[in-house]
């Protein structure tokens, strides 16, 4: 079986690790291990009878939850999508009908399968290893050229405040910007860009239901941008994308205002002390970030620590190679329990010893 480019791939792990997939361990995919929140459980099995149904095609209850939950947006300037991976498609399209699209990297490798199935032309910005932040762009204003990136971002974990961003609505045609774990932020600390979308045409923003909620194998996102620019997109893409379950299991979390403080308190605990433990492995460096993950450093091979962490202890990391100006020295975990938190570190320890 062919090495996995994504997180996730548990049947690949399993196959290395010799067990079930039930048996392992994954700190690959950056998902909320305290879910998916009985809300969304109780949502699908109420709802059952309704796959008799086609879905609403326009999914007008969905995108008034939604719209709720971003005041004041109404619910035109909101559409539902196959996780928003399917969104991204879209997005990509349009920047590959501007002259230039700069990415910002490392980055999550469906940007780049998006961006050339369009023949988007494309500029890498890189951000400094090390320092992990977005320096100014030293790109003439054109509004013939886009712009994306990920807020927080991803693999490093970065949180880039408003003020770093606002100046490219004014400069670029087209800015996109995926928040996919955005929601890992409590409100007080959030930099979303969508109190910003109805003063910028230009803009449009990607999020996900998948991962604070853990629902990834429903695939539910949304975009938020000018409805001009949605009413095309519904246009474009397949009738029915997001399937009836999947609206009723979203119009149900994003009201769970008990499982959302849940996951904010959590997290603000696990992160930091899993931060602290793998800083005292030998031969590790965590960096700092604000979503439900790490980045590592590691001056041993990373492809050889993944294979022993699943042969000796059923566990599976992410390793960066998809991103290439990380390669086969760093890895990303998630942030889990401080039980499953603990079994890595133990194992991790004992390899590195």
């Amino acid at each position: 079986m062919t090495k996995p480019v994504h997180g996730g791939n548990l049947a690949w792990a399993a196959t290395i690790a010799g067990c079930p997939i039930s048996a392992i361990l994954d700190f690959s995919a950056s998902i909320n291990p305290l879910g998916p929140p009985d809300s969304a459980i109780n949502a699908i099995q109420t709802n059952i009878s309704k796959l008799r149904a086609y879905p609403d095609p326009n999914y007008q209850e969905l995108k008034k939850a939604l719209s709720l939950s971003h005041p004041p947006l109404t619910s035109e300037w909101i559409l539902p999508g196959n996780g928003a991976a399917e969104l991204l498609t879209w997005a990509a399209l349009e920047l590959s009908k501007l002259e230039t699209t700069y990415l910002v990297v490392p980055a999550f490798g469906d940007y780049r399968r998006a961006l050339k199935t369009f023949t988007a032309n494309v500029v890498e910005y890189p951000l400094t290893i090390g320092e992990w932040k977005l320096e100014k762009l030293e790109i003439e204003a054109d509004t013939n050229k886009g712009l994306l990136l990920n807020n927080p971002h991803n693999p490093t974990g970065m949180l880039m405040e408003l003020e770093t961003i606002v100046p490219y609505l004014e400069k670029f045609g087209l800015v996109v910007v995926d928040e996919a774990f955005m929601d890992f932020l409590p409100p007080p600390q959030l930099q979303s860009l969508v109190p910003l979308v109805t003063k910028f045409s230009n803009l449009v923003i990607l999020r996900s239901l998948t991962k604070f909620y853990s629902l990834p194998g429903l695939r539910l996102g949304y975009a938020i941008s000018h409805p001009e620019r949605l009413q095309k997109w519904q246009k474009w893409r397949d009738p029915w994308p997001v399937n009836t379950l999947a609206l009723c299991a979203a119009k149900a979390v994003i009201q769970d205002q008990a499982f959302q403080q849940e996951t904010w308190d959590w997290l603000a605990d696990a992160r930091p002390q899993l931060f602290a433990s793998l800083a005292e492995l030998p031969g590790l460096q965590p960096y700092p970030g604000a979503a439900n993950f790490l980045l590592v450093h590691s001056q041993k091979s990373v492809d050889e620590l993944q294979i022993k962490l699943l042969k000796q202890h059923k566990i599976l990391i992410r390793d960066c190679l998809s991103f290439a100006e990380l390669g086969d020295r760093y890895f990303r975990v998630a942030v889990r329990t401080q039980e499953e938190n603990q079994k890595l570190i133990d194992a991790l320890a004992e390899i590195l010893k």
